[in-house]
């Protein structure tokens, strides 16, 4: 390795800035994958972990300590947070830490695709302050296609749905641009919450976001009708009358029930879009059928009941959680050949 290799070079990296968790693109490898949550002192507002330590902190810090997640429903929402996990998460890459000069960066960033200029404009000033020369931004639908091995330039329709943490973005793909989109505030973290409040309304438990979070993972499904259905899962919390630490059995089927509502507001998302879709392109998506990309499309059973509402296929991507930076990661590397990229 030669002295310019350490010299001052531009690098390369593609980021899904996710509600949820964060993932970073570097030399065709992901190598930051980790929740986006940040933990800070109380009192001096610095800042002290991020990503998975950050993450058990939640829940369980002390008042001195605080934890936040700096994006919500897909945008920035604290900006000195988000800038402080960018930068963290960067010092996080292995071919970066043997440095001797900090590089130049040349980032592509996913954003929603409903997002606005203002929000656009914070992911920019975000990515600059922690050290890019160079920020292109791609809407998430066309980052999930790209990564699901659709060709995005084609003069054919395809309908990309992605399920993130914050936001669900449902976009209709056709000559290298998004031709009807709709983007709803419901999705994993909903999911969540709904799981809470379920909890706490038939079984009078009180449970955490991490406790939610692991049911919605082991024992989640989107309809009650499964053919291969995950085991009851034993859930830990506080019982609502009492105050006693509890635990009850919940089983797949309740899960169902909770998420019911939610998953109602996503096919009718999914049918307004359908309904804005022009003929010829609706032609081509009858053809093809829909595609599921993110980590909520992970749910069980859930493009069955998409299929069932639109009456055609569903597919869900291969490795659907790391779609929508695959997908980046490969606009990035081809970024003069996708023109559609924002600067």
């Amino acid at each position: 390795m030669g002295l310019l290799d350490f010299m001052n070079l531009t690098e390369d990296i593609a980021i899904d800035l996710g509600t949820a968790n964060t993932l970073i693109i570097h030399n065709d490898k992901v190598v930051v994958n980790e929740p986006s949550i940040v933990a800070m002192e109380t009192k001096t507002g610095k800042f002290i972990e991020v990503g998975v330590k950050a993450q058990q902190m939640h829940g369980k810090a002390h008042k001195g300590i605080e934890t936040t997640r700096p994006l919500k429903d897909g945008v920035i929402a604290d900006f000195d947070a988000a800038e402080s996990m960018i930068r963290e998460f960067i010092k996080k890459i292995p071919a970066l830490k043997s440095r001797i000069f900090s590089p130049a960066l040349r980032m592509v960033i996913c954003i929603p695709s409903g997002i606005t200029e203002v929000e656009k404009r914070a992911v920019r000033d975000s990515a600059e302050h922690s050290g890019a020369k160079e920020v292109y931004l791609i809407h998430e639908p066309m980052a999930a296609a790209i990564g699901i091995g659709i060709d995005v330039q084609e003069p054919k329709g395809n309908m990309v749905i992605d399920i993130g943490g914050g936001t669900t973005e449902i976009a209709v793909i056709s000559l290298g641009g998004i031709v009807c989109d709709k983007s709803v505030k419901v999705a994993g973290d909903i999911f969540t919450s709904d799981i809470k409040f379920y909890m706490r309304t038939h079984h009078n438990l009180v449970v955490g976001d991490r406790s939610a979070e692991e049911i919605k993972i082991q024992c989640g499904a989107a309809t009650q009708e499964l053919e291969n259905p995950p085991e009851d899962w034993p859930v830990q919390g506080r019982d609502l009358t009492t105050g006693k630490p509890k635990q009850v059995i919940v089983s797949y089927k309740e899960i169902a029930q909770a998420l019911d509502s939610s998953i109602c507001s996503i096919e009718d998302a999914i049918m307004q879009a359908l309904a804005m879709t022009p003929p010829e392109l609706a032609a081509d998506i009858y053809n093809t059928g829909i595609y599921l990309a993110g980590g909520g499309s992970m749910l069980r059973g859930l493009e069955k009941r998409i299929s069932a509402k639109t009456d055609l296929a569903v597919f869900i991507a291969e490795d659907p959680l790391k779609a929508v930076v695959r997908g980046t990661g490969i606009a990035l590397k081809n970024v003069d050949h996708y023109t559609f990229l924002m600067r």
